[in-house]
């Protein structure tokens, strides 16, 4: 197992129930040693985002390092959560990434993600274990203090 530094948590905003589930065991056989937390609406992962690193109970809400998010959602879209996402404090925003992973093949919704600003890449479905992994060493820093 790899651990990064700043990579504590994934977080997937998907609003099936199955791809979530599926997508939590790609990262899990990623071997990164994250926590994992799947959220079915815009407004869980916003609540999520902006509890994340506050004490419930005796444990830290665990801060994600990367937003796995899907587009089309009902209700608030993925395009919803980038827009209520640029409107959060910057606090709640430091060394998270967000990667659009979807189905979608359209060639305009990839360059409207990479425009926002905040979205760092556009992937589509299903998410495999060498994709967390990719994205993992290209953002963020293996901790060397962990050996594994």
């Amino acid at each position: 197992m790899r651990k990064f530094k700043n990579l504590d948590c994934v977080l997937l905003v998907d609003d099936d129930r199955f791809i979530n589930l599926a997508q939590s065991k790609a990262v899990e056989r990623a071997g990164i040693g994250v926590n994992i937390r799947a959220v079915t609406t815009v407004e869980e992962a916003l609540d999520f985002l902006t509890f994340s690193g506050i004490y419930e109970g005796t444990q830290a809400i665990p801060r994600p390092g990367i937003i796995l998010l899907d587009i089309n959602m009902p209700g608030l879209t993925g395009w919803d959560f980038i827009d209520l996402y640029h409107k959060l404090d910057e606090a709640y925003k430091a060394k998270v990434i967000i990667v659009m992973l979807t189905t979608s093949m359209n060639p305009v919704d990839q360059k409207r993600a990479l425009s926002t600003g905040a979205v760092v890449d556009f992937l589509h479905k299903p998410l495999k274990p060498e994709m967390v992994i990719d994205l993992a060493e290209r953002y963020f820093e293996v901790d060397e203090t962990i050996l594994s």
